[in-house]
């Protein structure tokens, strides 16, 4: 059985370690605190969910007009798109022009027509795991539910079958093995966010933490 409080404990760790302002790598794509890698660094507490693409589904459900409940066949049958983007990581890596194939969120947020009152957005993962957005993030053109990187279908370790990509956002935003998307009034910190990462994640102004850290 993992130990979660010390799996916790070192995320957080990894995310405070140096602290020191400036840009390592000194490229201009790159955000404050963080360093360039070629890789793509795998990064989560616990094991992958088994999730297959037989096995997914994605529910967006809340303040909608219609709820919405689509398989991986309907989800394939939406418009798809490729967008490659940058990727940073509160862990302070930075990974340049990932190249993404999916649907963008806006496009499966229009299918269940959102309420005037659905403000923000609860994303929910396969293990239980939970972030918040404003609702009008998730609608920026670059925001995709992604099944494919690097021309190849998402490994379960990088989030697979599908995960949620926000570019703008610190990726502890971008949540992995997406389940749900819930819309609702008023905002509600998830996993990350109550244990004391800031409920912005704007990586270029290093929003780490909040306040009371």
């Amino acid at each position: 059985m993992p130990d979660w409080k010390k799996l916790i404990e070192g995320k957080i760790a990894l995310a405070r370690r140096g602290l020191k302002p400036g840009n390592p790598s000194g490229h201009v794509r790159v955000p404050a605190g963080q360093t360039l890698v070629t890789n793509f660094p795998v990064l989560h507490i616990g094991e992958p969910p088994k999730i297959t693409p037989d096995t997914w589904n994605l529910r967006i459900h809340g303040l909608v007009e219609q709820e919405v409940s689509l398989d991986w066949q309907a989800f394939l049958r939406l418009p798809q798109i490729r967008d490659t983007s940058d990727f940073h990581c509160v862990t302070r890596w930075s990974k340049l022009d990932v190249p993404w194939e999916g649907v963008h969120a806006s496009e499966v947020l229009a299918l269940a027509m959102p309420l005037d009152d659905a403000k923000y957005a609860t994303l929910h993962s396969y293990d239980g795991y939970t972030t918040n957005l404003p609702l009008q993030a998730l609608l920026d053109d670059d925001v995709i539910i992604a099944h494919s990187v690097f021309g190849q279908p998402l490994s379960a370790d990088h989030g697979g079958p599908v995960r949620l990509v926000v570019p703008k956002r610190y990726a502890w935003k971008s949540a992995k093995w997406l389940k749900a998307i819930e819309l609702h009034a008023e905002d509600r910190p998830g996993f990350w966010e109550v244990r004391g990462y800031h409920n912005e994640a704007d990586p270029w102004k290093e929003e780490r933490f909040s306040g009371n850290w």
